[in-house]
Parts: C-alpha cells; sequence; structure tokens
C-alpha cells in the first residue's frame, strides 16, 4: 500500500495515468523510453584476495560487473586505468579493489584519494571503512583535509594506508609540507582521481599542474605511482584524463551494470505571450510537476540551476504538501550548508524518510544517496553530461524511473526540447582544460620551486623551463645557484594560489551589517559589474547592495537589503587581435583563431525589476579600464553578404545571431555559460568586416575558443534551425533576444546572415 494515498501504486501505474493527463500531455514536447538493461557480469578474479574474496561474498558480490572486471585486471597488470561508467554503476570498486588488494599483499603499501569535493571524499571513506571491517583487515583509512582535527592529522601522516583529501588540501597543505609525508610518498603505489570529467576549464588546468607538482615529489622519493581514474560519461575520457595526469591511460568503457526502463520527458511549459514568445515560469511547472510525483508517493529529487531557485523550489514545495506531509519530508541540499546538515539530509534520503530533495548540482556528484524514482530538472542543466548524471540519480537497477526536463524560455533550454533527436543521438560534451595556460603555469611553478629547487634540465609544461627561471629570478623569488634554482621569497606561494580561478586576485564580499563578516568572493574579471557600487550582490538567497568598493584593497562593503529588483551592468568593450593561429574560409564567412587583448571598461547599470524584467533605472559606474589577455575565435561576413543593409539592421543581425550562438555555444563545451564571452562589431578594426568575436572570459584562455573553431560549422547549423523552429514572428527570449533589443526584423536578418542569402521563410 502507498504510505501516503492509501492506493497501491506503482511508477508504471502513475505514468499511465500521466498519459491520461490533457493539460499535462499538451506541454510534453518528447517522450522516450529507454529500455532496461541486464547486467553483464565476470567471476570474481582468481588472483583476488581471499580476504577481499570473502567481504565481496558476505555483501551479496559473487561476480563483478564487466567494466569493474577489466579494471581491476588492468591495474594489477600496471596500467595507468581511467573507466567510464554511467551514474550508481559501481565505480568505487574500480578503485577500491586494486588498492586493497596491493596493501593486502604489502602493509607498506600507500595510496592517495582525490575528491573534488569533501563531502564526497568523506561518503567514500564511509564506504571504504564498511569494506575493511567486512574483511577484517588492519587498513587505515582516513580523510585528510580542513575539517580534521590536528592531533588526528599526524596519525594519517605517519601511518594512514589510503589517505583521502581534495585538490585544494593537496596543493596548500600536503605538497608544500612533502617532508612531514615522507612515508606516503616513498611508498605511494596508487593516485585514485574520481569525477575525472569534474576537472575541467580552468579548475581542470589547475589540477593538472599539482599533479605535475604530486609526481615530481614522488620522484624525489624514490615512487612511481599508478593512476586510476574514474568517471561519469565524456566524450573524450581518455585524452582527458592522460592530459589531467601526463601518462598514457588504459580506457575502460564496457559498462556492465544493470538498468530499469527509463521515462526521459520534455516538458515545455505553455506560452503565455505568444507575441513575445514568454512561456509559463520553469519553476512554477517544476513545483507542479514534483508535486504530483510527491502526492502519489514516489520519492523524488528536483534540480536547480542556482542556490535561489532551490530555495524558492523548496519553499514552493514544502507549502503544497503541507496537508499531506510533514515538511522535514522536504529538504534542500546546496552549497552553503553545514557539513552536518548534508550527512544527516544524504542519510534520510537512503532510508527513505525523507521523500524528496530539491538540490543545485552539489548532487550530481557520486554521493551515496540511495536510488530515488524520480528526477525533474528545472532548466536544461547546461551540458548532456550533467543531464545524465542528474537524471542518473532515478533509477533502482531493476525499476523503473522517470525525468522530467522542464525547459525555461532559454534559448538553448528551447533548442534542447525542440529538437529531442540531438540531445539523444549526441556524445556527451568534450571536457577541456589548458595546463600550459601560462598564467596558471607560472604560479604552479612558484609551488614546484618552493617545493623543491629545479635543476636545469627537468621539464615542468610545455614552456622552456629555463625562460621560466630567468623570469622568476628577476621578480626575485628565485635565486639561481649553479645549474640549480632555488626558492628566496618570504612568501608561500600556495597561500596565494586559488584552484579556482586563472586570477589570484580575487575580490571579497564583506557584509557590514552583520559584524564585517566575509560571505563570499568575486574574481578579478566579474566584479567591475557584479559589486560596483550601488550593484545588488545576491548571496544565498540573500539580496545585499554594495555601498563601497576598495578596488585597490579588492574588497567590496555591502549591506543586507529587502528590494524587489536586481542589477545588470553595461560593459564598453575595445578589442584588438594580436596574433592569428588558425584560419580558414567558409563560404562567404572568413573563420579565425587567434589571441587578442580586450579592455573593458564597465558604464552605467540598469535596475530590473524582478518577475517583470522591466527597467526601472540606471546609474553611471566609475571604474578603471581593465584589460585581459585571452584567446578567441572570430568570424567574419564577406562585403556580398551585408552590403544592401544599412548601419541599423546590420546591427540587428548581428546581435540576433550573437544572442543566439552564445546560448548554443555551452551544447559544444562543458562549461558555465558564463565562461564564454562574445562581442558583435559592425565593422571591426582587424577585418573592417562584421565580426562575431568569441572569447575565453580567463586570461590566456582555457581552449573553449578552440573548440568552437572546429565546429564552427555545426554551430552555425544548430542556429539556424533554433531560428526556425522558433514559433515566434519577429524574435523572442528563446531565440535573438526581445524585439527591443533587437528590433522587428532582427530573426529574419540573423537568418540571412548565416548562410548569406535569402532563406526560405523570408520569401
Amino acid at each position: 500500500m502507498n504510505e501516503w494515498t492509501g492506493r497501491s501504486e506503482s511508477l508504471q501505474d502513475w505514468l499511465e495515468e500521466l498519459r491520461q493527463d490533457n493539460e499535462i500531455m499538451s506541454n510534453i514536447a518528447h517522450w522516450r523510453v529507454i529500455p532496461p538493461r541486464e547486467a553483464v557480469v565476470s567471476p570474481l578474479p582468481e588472483q583476488l584476495h581471499p580476504k577481499l574474496q570473502q567481504a565481496l561474498i558476505n555483501r551479496g558480490m559473487e561476480q563483478l560487473y564487466s567494466h569493474q572486471f577489466a579494471s581491476f585486471q588492468a591495474a594489477t597488470a600496471g596500467s595507468h586505468v581511467v573507466t567510464v561508467t554511467p551514474t550508481a554503476s559501481g565505480k568505487t570498486l574500480c578503485y577500491n579493489l586494486p588498492v586493497l588488494q596491493s596493501i593486502l599483499q604489502n602493509d607498506e603499501a600507500r595510496a592517495l584519494y582525490l575528491f573534488p569535493t569533501k563531502a564526497l571524499a568523506q561518503d567514500q571513506v564511509a564506504e571504504l571503512h564498511q569494506f575493511i571491517e567486512a574483511m577484517e583487515a588492519d587498513i587505515k583509512t582516513d580523510t585528510y583535509d580542513g575539517d580534521t582535527p590536528p592531533q588526528v592529522r599526524a596519525v594519517i601522516r605517519n601511518s594512514g594506508h589510503i589517505v583521502v583529501t581534495n585538490p585544494d588540501m593537496l596543493h596548500a597543505a600536503i605538497l608544500p609540507h612533502h617532508t612531514k609525508w615522507i612515508k606516503l610518498f616513498e611508498n605511494l603505489k596508487y593516485i585514485v582521481i574520481d569525477e575525472v570529467h569534474a576537472y575541467r576549464g580552468v579548475f581542470g588546468s589547475h589540477v593538472a599542474n599539482v599533479i605535475r607538482r604530486l609526481l615530481r615529489i614522488c620522484h624525489f622519493y624514490g615512487s612511481n605511482p599508478q593512476f586510476i581514474c574514474a568517471s561519469a560519461t565524456i566524450d573524450n575520457p581518455q585524452q582527458h584524463a592522460e592530459r589531467l595526469v601526463g601518462r598514457s591511460m588504459t580506457l575502460v568503457n564496457n559498462n556492465g551494470a544493470p538498468m530499469g526502463e527509463k521515462h526521459f520527458i520534455f516538458y515545455n511549459p505553455p506560452v503565455v505571450n505568444k507575441q513575445l514568445g514568454i512561456r509559463r515560469s520553469s519553476i512554477l511547472e517544476t513545483r507542479k510537476l514534483a508535486t504530483k510525483l510527491l502526492e502519489q508517493g514516489v520519492q523524488t529529487i528536483v534540480f536547480a540551476r542556482s542556490r535561489v531557485r532551490v530555495e524558492l523550489l523548496l519553499t514552493y514545495l514544502q507549502d503544497s504538501i503541507r496537508h499531506k506531509l510533514h515538511k522535514g519530508t522536504i529538504r534542500g541540499y546546496r552549497g552553503g550548508y553545514l557539513p552536518k546538515l548534508r550527512r544527516e539530509i544524504e542519510a534520510g534520503l537512503r532510508s527513505g524518510e525523507i521523500k524528496g530533495v530539491v538540490s543545485t548540482n552539489a548532487l550530481e556528484l557520486g554521493i551515496d544517496i540511495g536510488q530515488l524514482q524520480a528526477c525533474v530538472l528545472q532548466g536544461y542543466p547546461g551540458t548532456v553530461a550533467s543531464t545524465w548524471q542528474q537524471s542518473g540519480r532515478a533509477g533502482r537497477r531493476q525499476e523503473s524511473s522517470v525525468t522530467f526536463m522542464v525547459a525555461s524560455s532559454n534559448p538553448l533550454d528551447q533548442y534542447i526540447v525542440q529538437n529531442p533527436d540531438f540531445f539523444f543521438n549526441r556524445p556527451a560534451e568534450q571536457a577541456l582544460i589548458e595546463p600550459d595556460n601560462l598564467l596558471i603555469l607560472i604560479d604552479h611553478v612558484k609551488c614546484a620551486a618552493y617545493e623543491l629547487p629545479f635543476v636545469k634540465g627537468e621539464q615542468f609544461g610545455a614552456e622552456r623551463l629555463e625562460d621560466m627561471m630567468e623570469f622568476l629570478v628577476e621578480e626575485k623569488v628565485l635565486h639561481a645557484s649553479g645549474d640549480r634554482w632555488f626558492w628566496m621569497d618570504q612568501s608561500f606561494p600556495a597561500n596565494h594560489i586559488s584552484l579556482r580561478t586563472a586570477a589570484a586576485e580575487n575580490f571579497v564580499v564583506i557584509d557590514v551589517s552583520n559584524r564585517n563578516q566575509v560571505i563570499g568572493e568575486v574574481d578579478r574579471f566579474s566584479a567591475p559589474t557584479l559589486i560596483h557600487e550601488e550593484a545588488i550582490y545576491l548571496h544565498d538567497g540573500l539580496q545585499y547592495q554594495v555601498e563601497k568598493l576598495d578596488y585597490e584593497e579588492k574588497k567590496a562593503y555591502v549591506r543586507r537589503v529587502d528590494v524587489d529588483y536586481y542589477t545588470d551592468a553595461n560593459l564598453a568593450v575595445d578589442l584588438k587581435v594580436l596574433h592569428i593561429d588558425r584560419e580558414r574560409i567558409i563560404g562567404n564567412i572568413a573563420c579565425s583563431l587567434g589571441e587578442i587583448t580586450l579592455h573593458a571598461k564597465p558604464t552605467i547599470f540598469k535596475k530590473i525589476k524582478l518577475r517583470t524584467h522591466e527597467n526601472i533605472g540606471s546609474g553611471p559606474i566609475h571604474l578603471p579600464e581593465d584589460e585581459l589577455h585571452t584567446s578567441s575565435y572570430w568570424f567574419s561576413f564577406a562585403d556580398s553578404v551585408t552590403n544592401q543593409w544599412n548601419k541599423q539592421q546590420l546591427q540587428s543581425a548581428l546581435l540576433g545571431l550573437s544572442n543566439v550562438l552564445v546560448h548554443i555555444a555551452p551544447v559544444y563545451l562543458m562549461c558555465d555559460p558564463f565562461d564564454i564571452r562574445v562581442v558583435p562589431q559592425i565593422k571591426a578594426i582587424y577585418t573592417n568586416k562584421p565580426t562575431i568575436f568569441f572569447y575565453d572570459r580567463y586570461p590566456g584562455g582555457i581552449g573553449l575558443s578552440k573548440r568552437l573553431y572546429e565546429v564552427h560549422t555545426d554551430l552555425l547549423e544548430q542556429a539556424y534551425t533554433l531560428l526556425t523552429q522558433c514559433r515566434c514572428e519577429a524574435g523572442c527570449p528563446a531565440c535573438v533576444g526581445p524585439v527591443e533589443e533587437v528590433g522587428l526584423q532582427g530573426k529574419q536578418l540573423a537568418l540571412q546572415l548565416i548562410f548569406g542569402e535569402e532563406t526560405e521563410t523570408m520569401k
């Protein structure tokens, strides 16, 4: 019996009822049923240690999935391994088995586990402890992070067989103090890196250099560890893992885990203003669907794109089901919650006491929360990989599950729901990193020099070591002696380098209404538009007004306010091409890839009313100009395409097409939409023609522009598809942008610009 409704109902019964609900069905753009998959298994390996064998059998695991078996065989044969399978497919055993086998055979052997978050690290340690207890073995395992008590740290350093940490801790606390970790580094057999797909962009580029430093220290102490990596599905797992660790990897992707039947439903909220192309709020529609699931007794996870939306949805859902369920059975989960509260929520989900959870992508990673029956995504998560990761949180291995993706009016959301085959038939995105980005590389060369002197002939990244050493000697942080370079500065370099940004000069945000408490930080390049004076800064669902921005000291002083608007700033951008690396002509378009420099100056900010998005005021911004040297991909249009247009038409066409492309670009990039920026120019100084520039929003670039250059034709084809399928007449937020911005001809002119001729829709 269903404990909430008093009816005996399976998810399949509920889905059949849903098919009879005309109101819901009228908004379903696509319903895909993915058939169940049987397990593919192998016998336990013959060479498996008897204690390991018995522990597996006692837990009901008399066989391994095919990928677990293949990973164990490759690792024990001495290969570096990367295992790539979907969520909840048992990847943990792929690295735990060879590591535990090694330690059982040699008590001196050591392993280092890296997880991208503290929560995931602690979750995995709990799993390891259970396994080790089942074996009745003396294998010491513990987490080493910011929460580890000082007295425990010494024990872990001296006798820990498996040290579990995160890249930030490895970078700032372990490598600089390697002399305290001699036992670990002398005997390091395995380095395990879980959730490899999470190490991308700036973060991944930093982590690749942290691993270079780690291997340099291992070499100094005489060890040569093996890597075992695990990843969710991405398009380039082997290449990405090899770039991350600098070693040739063996790929294991023969997923043998079973899967129940999965229903994947694209839900498009109804249009409420046809002329403006505005649809009903995706938040309200998400609440409606999640409420229906919860009322039918279906344990559900809801994913939202931001902390604010998580809190909104949590409030709405608790209000919707308050007559049927206790408030505590629906919980929120996001960054900012204390670790103890997170553990409590995770345990409640595993036990079934918590019936629903609303989360940011914090629960996308492999934290053990059991297997729920339904998943509702509020908006497209941004990448194919993340969508499958979040969807994979629903579905016990032998039972049916359902995922709803509720689209917003965002062009990317609309493109996905209107082109389901594009989503279901394409591989996940490529994870991109650029470890040799000079700004990132030089930071880690400093850290490496602090840890151990550099010797002539050493290699650290692709840049010539001697050139970097000469630069640092001139900066007076290194001292040259013979063929060696020694650290001579008083500072501790790792303390000033964040792995999450390419530029170390972050601005801190200080709440003056709460005892000058630091509540957040903003990277240098976002600061002028997010924390200028009079800006509304959003943090943890609360609004703060910036009272003062101390640009020199990198501090923003804010005060808690309660207003019904937010702010949006305009940037005046001066862009200059420095160097062209590659170029080609495709039809009427000249494409280029190279280096640019940007001078950006914030000019004015607008006050925009919440919910209605009306412009209710503006003001000037008085801040200095900022400079960014980065990589860019740009394309120019031949005169034959645009010479029949006046300046206003040309501006509408370029702006409309830019708005479409900047939303579609993340489909090809495993990145946040804010990581790539677009600048349309009616007459670019370098090309003297109408040009659209894309650029990486990080100094030196992280490979995003290069990827867009490679997929230029696909990018324009997808833009054309989105424009022709959008039902608006002249343009709307789901394609080229509002008519007020691009004009009445914006959509037609953007279409003509793509192919350089009148399209069928314009005749």
